[in-house]
Parts: structure tokens; C-alpha cells; sequence
């Protein structure tokens, strides 16, 4: 059972009536007489919410074994055998209970703002605290009318469980984290773009691409240099993968190599990431070529992501 009144509680006013279950009580005080050989409480009929069957508990003088002397008390209890026959066995949902006041012409509604787990353990939540008894039985305040009348309800939002899901790994273990490659005769290279043959990482096809005069005419003094995902690569919708590395420009002379960090997410085929402005032509003829006019690219992973997603998404 639950509790008193706390600060995840809320009070307030409704017009609207219960959607999931009411009781209207013609005769409140017979009501209570006849919980004496019942534990002090009234079981509604069972009633469904979410694919599970409900009963709404009302204890009209309170359940003192929950600290509601002086109170009205109400609890909401899932059938145990609803729980047994169906998966998952533990049920997340939101209750908000009622009691109608005619004077306002509205419904007292009390809540908890966290969801409630109902599983074989624990079948029954409430509020031993929902209205004193001494403003409830003060037929002035509207909770009791046309004589002894009264009506308490309850929604029960029951929570579904997660269909929808992604699993992000961001700490993937490379076994071999680096990707060399060798281009020979650099300064006879043609074309505008020079692509590299596609290799694998992190369960990923991936592709680097060379600019040997600038990604754009304006910077043909520049080597520029890209990572992108292979073409051949199919994305899901609005998936995207993280690369952490360490793009490297080889000195022949083994140290003082140039080296760069990309830090990406990559999420259109084909698309690269990186360096306008890697290196001038003229600092790369000085430093980065050897004597065959052959450059070195090397690039080493460090983080290449990895998303699973449920077969819903």
C-alpha cells in the first residue's frame, strides 16, 4: 500500500469524470457498516486498463493499518492472475484518483507524479490520505449530497512497455585501429579527387579522399584531406555514427609527422569530414614527399560508435 501525502503528490480540480472507473454511492453510511467483517474496505468490480484487469479499493473511514485514521482512503489493486498470464509481469502505471464534489460541481483529484511498478509482490497502490474525514463528512463542504450520496473514481494510465529503443556504444575495442595509405607519384596525380580503396572499422566501411589542389579552386595551394563513410554503406533513418581518430601526414623521416584530430559525427554516405587547409602544396613538397614523390596518409581510430536498435524503430 502507499503512503501519505508527499511532494511528488498533487491536489487540483477536474471536471472531467473518472475515465477508467467510477462508484456512486447512494448511501455512504450503509457503505461503511458493511465493510465491518471486510477489513474495513469496499472492492469494486473488476475493470480493464491497459490489457490488465483492476479493482478500486475504497476504505470510507479510513485504513488505519496504513496511518489513514480520520481519512478517507483509496487504493487502486491489479488482478494478480492478469499479471501471471501476460509479459512483462511487472506493470508500470499512473493513477490518479477522484472524489466528487457537487458543490464545485467538479472532481477532487489526487495524484502521485511517479509512476507506480505493480508486479505479484506489490498488487496495491494508493493514498491512505485523501480527504479528513471531517471535511469529507461536512455536508456544507459538497463531498456528501442529496443525503448520504457520494462518488469516488480512478484513472489507471498504464505505461507500455518500451517497443522503441537504441543501444549506444560510444567505447568500442579496434583491434586494429589504423588504416595506411600509400600514394605514389603524388605530383602526377590528375584528377580533383583521389580516392582510397574502402576499409573496414568499427563494423563500418570507410573511404578517405584527397583534394591534391584544394577542395576548392580558390585554395588549389592546399591539400585538403576527408574521412567519409563508403558509398556502399546504407544508413537507418537518422542514424549517424561517431569517429573519434587521428588523421596523419608521414614525414619520411619518420617523426614530425602532421597529425590532426577529427571528432564527427558521419551520417551521409559519401560525405566527408576533415581539412580544407591540411597542409600547403608547398610545405608538402618540403616536408612530406620522399624522393619517389610518394605521400603517406595514415589514419588511427580511437572511438568509432556503435547503435543497435530495436526492430520497431
Amino acid at each position: 500500500m502507499c503512503s501519505n501525502i508527499s511532494l511528488t503528490t498533487l491536489q487540483s480540480w477536474r471536471e472531467r469524470p473518472p475515465f477508467s472507473y467510477s462508484v456512486k454511492v447512494k448511501n455512504l453510511s450503509e457503505l461503511g457498516s458493511s465493510t465491518l467483517h471486510s477489513d474495513g474496505k469496499y472492492q469494486s468490480r473488476r475493470f480493464s486498463s491497459g490489457d490488465y484487469k483492476w479493482r478500486l479499493i475504497i476504505y470510507p473511514k479510513g485504513n488505519d493499518k496504513d496511518n489513514g485514521s480520520g481519512f478517507i482512503s483509496m487504493y487502486v489493486e491489479i488482478d494478480s492472475t492478469s499479471l501471471v498470464s501476460t509479459t512483462p509481469t511487472e506493470v508500470y502505471a499512473d493513477l490518479r484518483f477522484f472524489v466528487f464534489n457537487k458543490k464545485e460541481n467538479k472532481y477532487f483529484t489526487i495524484q502521485d507524479v511517479e509512476s507506480k511498478p505493480f508486479n505479484t509482490l506489490r498488487t496495491m497502490w494508493g493514498f491512505s490520505q485523501v480527504l479528513p474525514l471531517s471535511t469529507f463528512n461536512d455536508n456544507k463542504n459538497g463531498y456528501l449530497f442529496d443525503g448520504d450520496h457520494s462518488e469516488f473514481g480512478v484513472d489507471v494510465m498504464v505505461a507500455p512497455p518500451p517497443a522503441k529503443w537504441e543501444i549506444l556504444c560510444l567505447d568500442v575495442q579496434l583491434p586494429y585501429p589504423k588504416f595506411s595509405w600509400t600514394v605514389k607519384q603524388f605530383s602526377e596525380i590528375k584528377s580533383d579527387i583521389h580516392t582510397s580503396n574502402s576499409f573496414s572499422m568499427g563494423g563500418m566501411k570507410w573511404a578517405l579522399k584527397l583534394y591534391p589542389k584544394g577542395y576548392s579552386i580558390r585554395d588549389n595551394k592546399w591539400l585538403s584531406i576527408f574521412l567519409s563513410l563508403d558509398d556502399s554503406e546504407v544508413l537507418k533513418e537518422d542514424e549517424k555514427v561517431y569517429v573519434k581518430a587521428n588523421l596523419r601526414v608521414q614525414n619520411p623521416s619518420g617523426s614530425n609527422h602532421l597529425t590532426r584530430e577529427l571528432n564527427r559525427w558521419c551520417d551521409i554516405p559519401g560525405v566527408g569530414y576533415g581539412w580544407d587547409h591540411m597542409v600547403s602544396i608547398a610545405e608538402l613538397r618540403k616536408s612530406y614527399l620522399d624522393k619517389e614523390d610518394t605521400l603517406i596518409v595514415e589514419i588511427e581510430f580511437k572511438v568509432v560508435s556503435a547503435t543497435k536498435y530495436s526492430s520497431f524503430t
